[in-house]
């Protein structure tokens, strides 16, 4: 800047005192101008550097946001922003569900009650129901720090009661530990074959619960996780005195093909006495094609019926509150999808539970038509996504239930046979 001014007096001075020839002072001119055009640059180059310190624009969108926020509609599904150094997502879905009944429950809700079915020749026959009561909201977020990264989520819908909200997920989590709700270590829902109903089928569970989790990666492919659950135990006599520990390992063989195995020990406490519950279970998924997805689960449970959906109650007790009897169960539940194209993709499953007939547990029912022998559900469905945020769902679930009551054949028996429809908006 001084040798500009420099140069400019040089000039002026040349002009009116030395007499330069007019061709020189032409020159002279000249290059004053290239001056100021230099000046001029450097002037708007400094204006552009402050604009891009204070304002951030949004490619993608082709507009200028505040600049405390930038939205990021490209990166991942939902609305992300990032905000006083923390970075969110929110997504969900808008959901609405329909449901014919030919046979099963009297229940008000257009999901699975197979454990419940009314036994034939009683009422719950020709019944429509219908909800938008799973619709979901949902936020992740994360905070980068010196240490790692903190995160969490928060997600609810409106499956309480009455349709009121409750909380579905709400965790944070720093390096390997997790503290909050979410799904359960031990009934996962990643082997569990695709269906319309909210609920699952038998064999299938959607458990969450509060817990304390840790994981262990062993290398890329192998995990151990550990946890203490909160399993809200509803049994009538049940007084929580520790959490479930709960252990699942995974494992991938290969890209197509993983497995889980899973451990729970629960100790079920009343007023008087104390029994331990157990349970195990193994899970896998394998893509037989990469179109064709082939997802199967087991489990083996003694004493405890918070876990698994559809069970008997897990204890009995006698006047006393002293626990007599467990209920020990096993389930499976099997599935294949198939993807047909970017728009159509099907499942066919199949699910079975069997308890164990065991008399003395049975001595405490005055009713056996509520204690069941085995429940068995089968499904098939069908979804398309004409554009990528809705989707549109049909399915057909027969199952039945068999008592231990020693009633005549027919009275032993509950089935249910629905029709399922759905229509989601998702973002």
């Amino acid at each position: 800047m001084n040798k500009l001014k420099l140069n400019t007096l040089a000039v002026a001075l040349g002009l009116s005192f030395s007499g330069v020839t007019h061709a020189a002072a032409n020159s002279e001119v000249t290059q004053l101008r290239n001056e100021v055009s230099q000046l001029r640059a450097m002037i708007e180059q400094l204006q552009t550097e402050q604009k891009k310190q204070a304002i951030v624009y949004d490619v993608q969108a082709t507009k200028v946001v505040a600049p405390v926020v930038k939205v990021d509609t490209t990166a991942r599904k939902g609305l992300g922003f990032t905000a006083g150094g923390a970075e969110f997502n929110i997504y969900g879905n808008v959901r609405a569900d329909a449901g014919y009944q030919f046979e099963g429950a009297t229940g008000g809700t257009p999901y699975n009650q197979i454990a419940t079915a009314e036994l034939s020749g009683d009422n719950g026959k020709d019944r429509l129901r219908s909800t938008l009561s799973a619709t979901r909201l949902g936020l992740d977020f994360k905070t980068a720090t010196q240490k790692g990264d903190v995160a969490g989520k928060i997600e609810v819908d409106f499956l309480g009661s009455n349709d009121s909200l409750r909380i579905r997920h709400a965790y944070m989590t720093y390096d390997d530990w997790l503290i909050g709700q979410t799904w359960s270590n031990f009934a996962v829902p990643d082997y569990m074959a695709e269906t319309i109903d909210a609920m699952g089928y038998v064999g299938q569970s959607v458990k969450r619960t509060p817990q304390v989790r840790y994981t262990n990666k062993f290398n890329p492919n192998t995990s151990l996780i550990m946890a203490l659950e909160d399993p809200k135990d509803a049994q009538a006599d049940m007084k929580m005195r520790l959490p479930a520990l709960t252990a699942r390992v995974t494992h991938k063989f290969a890209d197509n093909f993983s497995i889980g195995a899973r451990a729970m020990l629960h100790d079920k406490k009343t007023n008087e006495d104390n029994e331990m519950a157990w349970g195990v279970g193994l899970g896998a998924k394998y893509d037989i094609t990469p179109s064709t997805t082939l997802k199967a689960d087991y489990y083996h449970v003694d004493g405890d019926s918070s876990f698994i959906y559809n069970s008997n109650q897990g204890f009995v007790t006698d006047a006393n509150k002293n626990i007599k009897e467990t209920n020990a169960f096993d389930s499976i539940n099997v599935g294949v999808t198939q993807k047909f194209n970017q728009q159509w993709r099907g499942t066919l499953g199949f699910g079975y539970m069997k308890a164990d007939n065991n008399k003395d547990y049975l001595g405490y029912f005055t009713d056996k038509t509520k204690v069941n022998k085995d429940i068995w559900q089968g499904w098939g469905n069908v979804f398309y996504s004409p554009v990528q945020p809705l989707s549109f769902g049909l399915e057909y679930v027969y199952g039945e239930r068999q008592t231990f009551s020693t009633a005549t054949m027919d009275s032993k028996t509950g089935k249910d046979s629905r029709l399922n429809a759905v229509a989601m908006y998702n973002f």
